[in-house]
């Protein structure tokens, strides 16, 4: 081919590049507007109140443009879903310090990074609840038990070596304080926490995991 044909199709290929790139974007742009829009009006007015129609109005789309991202239970798992990816990215951006932690000092760091989640998921009970029910129904997938339940497993697990957990010790502990976080936040508030609160629930948790992590270890 010639050299001027050569030229000709790089240009080709680097408009497409653009072109896909910035339809890519657009796409990301309206998604993002739609979620948030969602989002707005499920805290303001309420889940069961919301419809389809106000959210395209309210983020200046279409009905069919906010169907293509999700119908109301895709739209709220897409919010939560989006809120906690967002947590672990400015985690992984942060860094940890790689300090040794006592068992006391373990189960505050655990703490604190379930903390902004539990905070979250307060701010608005009900639509906490409806997230939750939507879950269990099983019609409509959500990545908490994906990549994002890798994400904390690796943070729960990292924290709980810090402790002096063996590796094999740390990544099994880490999984039992995960599912026990989620356990513990989509029943929240229910008869068998004895009053106690969800924070209050999950140190006990992570204090016997721990407790029995390093018992096994010593044996």
């Amino acid at each position: 081919m010639p050299l001027d044909g050569w030229a000709d199709l790089r240009h080709d290929l680097n408009m497409f590049t653009e072109h896909v790139q910035s339809r890519a974007a657009a796409r990301d742009e309206t998604r993002a507007k739609v979620l948030a829009s969602a989002e707005r009006l499920f805290r303001g007015q309420g889940f069961a109140a919301t419809t389809v129609r106000q959210i395209a109005t309210d983020a200046g789309v279409s009905t069919g443009t906010v169907m293509g991202v999700g119908d109301k239970d895709g739209l709220l798992i897409e919010v939560f879903d989006e809120w906690i990816a967002a947590v672990h990215r400015d985690r992984r951006r942060d860094g940890e310090l790689p300090e040794t932690l006592t068992a006391d000092g373990a189960v505050d760091a655990v703490i604190e990074l379930l903390a902004p989640f539990l905070r979250y998921f307060a701010e608005d009970p009900a639509l906490s609840r409806q997230y939750s029910s939507i879950i269990v129904r099983g019609s409509h997938e959500s990545a908490i038990f994906r990549d994002l339940a890798v994400a904390l497993v690796t943070e729960l697990e990292s924290v709980l070596a810090r402790a002096g957990l063996a590796e094999d010790a740390a990544a099994r502990a880490a999984r039992v304080v995960y599912f026990a976080y989620l356990g513990i936040v989509m029943t929240g508030g229910n008869h068998a926490s004895g009053g106690a609160s969800v924070p209050g629930q999950l140190r006990d948790v992570v204090r016997c995991v721990i407790h029995d992590s390093a018992q096994g270890d010593e044996q």
